[in-house]
């Protein structure tokens, strides 16, 4: 796969450059001048959200409704170097019972619960028993319940053992 960061990062400074030559050459307002100015500017940070996508970073949104689990890595929580810990996952969403084409990681906020779970469910998986998992959003307490982020840290995680495919008799 070609690394489009730096054409796209020499795109963002080509049209910044452009800008620069407009905003001198015009006799517009300061106001116009630095709207342009703060759009183009905002941009660059909604185009770093796309490189990350782009160049395979995991997705801190939470995991679709269905999913075969394909992986995981799990980093504990270490006191020494402070950080928290995360749970990484590649899975391949199902769409109508069936697989999607293209995997897709994500990050996770670590439990311990669900690096158990990840665990046995891996052991099995390279015993040649693929795992289905699903996920569903945490009880919601309160009469707002359904505003609560989709990656909450509280939505359960389940997997269970795929069904054996049923071959067509002969």
């Amino acid at each position: 796969m070609m690394d489009l960061t730096l054409p796209l990062t020499l795109l963002y400074v080509t049209l910044a450059f452009l800008l620069m030559c407009l905003c001198f050459a015009t006799p517009w307002k300061l106001w116009v001048k630095a709207g342009m100015v703060l759009a183009v500017t905002c941009s660059y940070f909604f185009a770093q959200g796309a490189f990350e996508d782009m160049r395979g970073w995991p997705s801190a949104q939470h995991p679709p409704k269905k999913f075969v689990l394909l992986a995981t890595v799990i980093e504990e929580p270490n006191k020494e170097r402070n950080t928290k810990g995360a749970i990484y996952i590649w899975v391949n969403p199902l769409e109508d019972n069936k697989p999607s084409q293209n995997p897709r990681a994500f990050q996770l906020a670590y439990q311990k619960e669900l690096h158990a779970l990840l665990n046995d469910s891996m052991t099995k998986n390279r015993q040649g028993l693929s795992q289905i998992g699903s996920t569903e959003p945490p009880s919601s307490s309160g009469m707002l319940g359904w505003l609560k982020n989709a990656a909450d840290p509280n939505a359960k995680i389940r997997i269970s053992d795929a069904p054996s495919p049923q071959l067509p008799e002969k």
